[in-house]
């Protein structure tokens, strides 16, 4: 018996279908639901999030905000969502790169605490991208998988 998922940002509906499992970076570690999972309310970190259904994995990097899970239904409301094959690796690095230039040129705490916030999103776009692409020898990802060979 699968559970309805839905991501939405503020900008769109990123995701909206029937799966079998999410596991969503929660402040204190990873949260794997399945179906049926207790009620549950919390916040997201900046991380990836793994979607399963019918045994395919699709994989998206979310950059914080709160998942409820309720009646075999789980929806997540994220700061911003993206899947792994819409990532632009050149773009996501250079995010990097000015987040780590910001933190080196930080006048005061919270400009430190924003400036590690922003590489840790950066981080995990380029991390998610690079993870999911095929290696060399290895076969491309099936079709409908929610991946490109990027």
């Amino acid at each position: 018996m699968p559970m309805m998922l839905e991501i939405i940002t503020a900008e769109r509906q990123v995701y909206s279908d029937e799966v079998d499992m999410v596991i969503a970076p929660g402040l204190d570690g990873q949260l794997g639901i399945l179906p049926r999972h207790a009620p549950l309310m919390t916040i997201l970190k900046a991380g990836e999030l793994m979607v399963r259904k019918d045994g395919e994995d699709m994989y998206v990097a979310v950059s914080g905000g709160f998942m409820e899970v309720l009646s075999n239904r789980v929806s997540i409301l994220a700061d911003a969502c993206e899947r792994s094959d819409e990532i632009d690796e050149e773009r996501a690095l250079q995010a990097v790169k000015r987040a780590q230039e910001r933190l080196a040129n930080r006048d005061s705490e919270m400009e430190l605490e924003r400036a590690l916030a922003s590489l840790r999103r950066a981080q995990v776009r380029v991390d998610l991208v690079r993870r999911r692409r095929p290696r060399p020898g290895q076969p491309p990802p099936p079709p409908g998988s929610g991946e490109t060979a990027a």
